[in-house]
């Protein structure tokens, strides 16, 4: 029970999360940015990526996300 009040006090101070549409709006900058057209890409996009949203998104789903736009 205290772990449970700690967290909501410790989330007061974390940054807002971002959500999917600003996380899509940050792949695309970021495939503009980079030039960034095929999985082979990823490396060189995530790079861009992981310092822009460390903290505000889960590195997974912007993983994801980041291949689903680059394969289609």
């Amino acid at each position: 029970m205290i772990e449970r009040a700690e967290i909501v006090v410790i989330q007061r101070y974390l940054p807002e999360k971002l959500g999917e549409a600003e996380v899509l709006a940050a792949i695309d900058a970021a495939i503009a940015e980079t030039g960034a057209t095929s999985p082979a890409d990823m490396g060189k996009l995530m790079g861009v990526l992981k310092p822009k949203l460390a903290g505000q998104a889960d590195m997974g789903q912007v993983s994801a996300l980041v291949k689903k736009k680059l394969a289609g």
